[in-house]
């Protein structure tokens, strides 16, 4: 593939960027320290788009690939973490919904998703189902024209503060595995639904998580997305994507530790003489850039090969999230320390970055799911020359 960005694309990531300054830079501490869910400006960045990124144009999207669907991430994240990581999630809710609601489904909600004034939630992960997502529990019983839905989901992000929920529910018998799983559109406000508190967490702060109940909750069989026992691979292919945008939000989070530290050791003296010219500390500084830069590149790869169709993107897109956000982590972890005391109080952002990037590291399947992934493929046969 070729690497260099039309002009098209730099002009998307431009936007982002000076979306992210306008809009997200300057507040992000708050909300880290408030615990606040910004809607008013998610809402915002709804009529800039990036609420329908890669949503079809016919659904009133902009129908962009993964790829600048990555580069907008990488440069949003740039001036709030946690809050580009919830745009990532709405912007996956809003597709599978465009992509697979029938035609009065995809015109009562995608609109108003892909204008904010209906935020979505993913509703996958279960106290007892997390990188086992085939094994979930909660039921969803057809009675009539409707499904019965009973059980719970944990780890929410967005929840009780949206209006649209993706749930994905066993439609099948108990041992039905992933065929047996099923996607739903369920009304956040729906009877029978109950939230769990806002969960204290070490980062993600401006987006509340929550546990999320589902008792004898009742919605429309069409409320349904495809066809019944077609959720599993709806999810999956959800996670293809997921897992690069999570990794463009950790690729943001690193390029601005690693801008801060640049204007750092250039600024602050010791010993008589600036930071940036003690050889360990250009040597650590050019090994961020040098990580981040390959993080990046593995990130484009893996986006470029889920756009082609390819077989083995999703491999790819595990690998890439794996390394990704390793580097992601490390480079803000390492900026913190480049930083010195200064980079653990709060009045300087890197503390932010550390604990917002950690979590990238578990969540769309943690890394030790993503090499499970990566080695299953390329220990099965012919698979290892389509990888190189």
């Amino acid at each position: 593939m070729d690497f260099a960005l039309t002009e098209d694309q730099k002009a998307l990531a431009d936007a982002a960027a000076d979306f992210a300054r306008a809009e997200l830079a300057e507040h992000a501490a708050e909300w880290d320290a408030h615990s606040h869910f910004p809607v008013d400006v998610i809402r915002r960045a709804g009529e800039a788009g990036f609420l329908g990124i890669y949503t079809p144009e016919e659904h009133g999207g902009l129908g962009l690939s993964r790829l600048e669907a990555s580069l907008i991430f990488e440069q949003l994240a740039q001036g709030c973490v946690s809050t580009t990581a919830y745009l990532t999630i709405h912007n996956m809710v809003t597709w599978m919904v465009a992509s697979w609601g029938d035609d009065a489904l995809q015109a009562r909600y995608v609109p108003a998703m892909i204008a904010g004034e209906a935020l979505g939630s993913y509703c996958l992960t279960e106290p007892g189902a997390g990188s086992d997502a085939a094994s979930l529990r909660t039921r969803a019983v057809r009675d009539g024209d409707d499904y019965v839905i009973n059980g719970s989901k944990m780890f929410i992000s967005g929840a009780g503060a949206t209006e649209v929920l993706v749930v994905m529910a066993r439609t099948g018998e108990p041992d039905s595995g992933a065929g047996g799983v099923s996607a739903l559109l369920v009304p956040a406000d729906a009877e029978g639904i109950e939230y769990g508190k806002n969960e204290e967490k070490m980062g993600w702060k401006s987006q509340p998580t929550r546990l999320v109940s589902f008792d004898d909750v009742r919605v429309p069989v069409g409320h349904r997305l495809g066809n019944e026992g077609e959720g599993f691979k709806f999810a999956m292919k959800g996670l293809d994507g997921g897992r690069l945008n999570i990794a463009s939000c950790s690729l943001g989070a690193a390029q601005q530790a690693l801008t801060l530290s640049r204007d750092y050791l250039a600024e602050r003296r010791q010993f008589g003489r600036e930071l940036s010219s003690f050889q360990a500390l250009q040597f650590k500084i050019a090994d961020m850039a040098s990580e981040l830069t390959a993080a990046r590149l593995m990130v484009r790869h893996a986006a470029w090969r889920l756009d082609q169709n390819d077989p083995e993107a999703t491999a790819h897109c595990a690998m890439a999230k794996r390394f990704a956000t390793d580097v992601g982590f490390n480079v803000c972890n390492e900026a913190l320390q480049l930083h010195g005391g200064y980079g653990y109080i709060r009045e300087y952002p890197l503390e932010r970055l550390v604990r917002d990037t950690r979590v990238h590291q578990i969540l769309e399947g943690t890394n030790e799911i993503m090499r499970l992934i990566a080695a299953r493929r390329l220990l099965a046969d012919g698979v290892i020359e389509s990888l190189q």
